[in-house]
């Protein structure tokens, strides 16, 4: 079990727990470290050990870096481990040096959240060709939901080597969020009692003028609503600090801290009005908590929330200001209907969400009823399973 970033140690932290249990399997964890405190921070919360760390984080190096020392790290331990299979995660530049690496030692790979696509190969950057190669390279694909098996399908994916599993992200946050955790940084205390926007931003494709032209969008929001609080937990990663930071540093009601545990920022989101991101893994778990979403991208490779109408789009370069720049301001009349209906829907009852607890999960620990979609007239996929439980609802479904 190969991971490197945080967001695959959420993901892959149920999957762990669980083979830690199995009779069969035994589960060898190899981390490269292309994070290291954030990754660090999951592994503990879950009581994960690593058996091997390949600590390969330094500062600014590219992706090649990130993918020769990947690749030649998890080739040496294939090759001392000796494994059945590698499981790998995601779409990160370990997720595909890992499978590359699995492929060179001839063993089965197998790929968890299989099939998620944009059809930009640009966006999201790299992610968008590191899942599509690790498809390529894949044994047996764990597909989170029908949309991405349909996507698979689409590859040339043999059916008979797709499995959908549901989402682990949320056994993940469920898990957490279950135990009331208390707060490990005490100074967000008074943040969670107050009206709340939580931002993320980091993705690498937004890194350079699009990141710039988001904070400027922010700071005009947060002008625009003083009584809001606007939450950042800004990523460690320097290019986005400077250039995401600089347009907030004066706003009094605009909070930057360093990135929360992952169990602090379970609690954050749950106590927020309405999430602005550019990431993957929170357009899933905000839906979950009944927390709309505003996506600050140009693409998505999950539609799911989008057509379900938990998620908003905020393009950001999709319109042209007199200047040239990316036109932020002129993409944000265009959710201001959505906003409003989010803002009351985060205050009442939330939407039925498109995402659902992956296999691993026990039947006797449901999802919250608020959050789980209704099964009347549910369709059924050829295994007969209901499909509207891994998918969301849609006009596509008569729903």
């Amino acid at each position: 079990m190969v991971y490197g970033t945080r967001p695959e140690a959420i993901k892959m932290a149920p999957v762990v727990t669980a083979l830690q249990r199995s009779e069969v399997l035994e589960p060898v964890v190899a981390v490269t470290g292309q994070h290291r405190e954030m990754l660090d921070q999951v592994n503990t919360l879950f009581g994960i050990e690593p058996s091997h760390d390949l600590d390969i984080l330094t500062q600014r190096q590219g992706l090649e870096a990130i993918t020769a020392k990947a690749l030649g790290g998890v080739s040496d331990v294939i090759a001392r481990e000796e494994p059945g299979a590698v499981l790998v995660q995601g779409d990160t530049t370990t997720c595909f040096a890992a499978a590359l690496a699995a492929f060179y030692c001839k063993v089965p790979l197998v790929h968890l959240e299989a099939g998620l696509r944009t059809g930009d190969r640009y966006n999201p950057f790299p992610e968008e060709l590191n899942r599509r190669l690790t498809s390529q390279l894949a044994s047996l694909h764990l597909a989170p939901t029908p949309t991405s098996r349909a996507n698979l399908l689409a590859d040339g994916i043999d059916p008979g080597d797709i499995v959908v599993t549901g989402n682990t992200v949320i056994d993940a946050l469920y898990t957490v969020t279950s135990q009331s955790p208390s707060l490990d940084n005490p100074d967000l205390a008074p943040l969670l009692g107050r009206p709340m926007v939580l931002v993320t931003a980091h993705r690498r494709e937004s890194w350079g003028e699009p990141m710039a032209c988001s904070a400027r969008a922010i700071a005009r929001l947060a002008h625009a609503f003083p009584h809001m609080t606007f939450l950042l937990p800004a990523h460690l990663n320097p290019v986005v600090r400077e250039v995401l930071l600089p347009p907030l540093a004066d706003l009094d009601n605009v909070i930057v801290t360093n990135p929360l545990s992952y169990s602090d920022f379970a609690l954050a989101m749950a106590a927020s009005t309405i999430v602005l991101t550019d990431s993957g893994g929170v357009q899933e778990e905000a839906p979950s908590l009944g927390k709309p979403v505003l996506v600050m991208r140009e693409t998505t490779e999950r539609p799911e929330a989008v057509t379900a109408e938990t998620s908003g789009w905020w393009g950001r370069t999709r319109n042209s200001s007199s200047n040239g720049s990316p036109g932020c301001s002129r993409n944000l009349p265009r959710t201001t209907k959505w906003h409003a209906r989010s803002i009351r829907t985060a205050t009442g009852a939330p939407h039925s969400v498109p995402w659902r607890r992956s296999s691993t999960s026990s039947a006797s620990d449901p999802a919250p009823r608020s959050s789980r979609p209704s099964r009347r007239s549910a369709p059924t996929d050829r295994t007969g399973c209901c499909v509207v439980r891994n998918e969301c609802p849609s006009k596509e479904y008569g729903r």
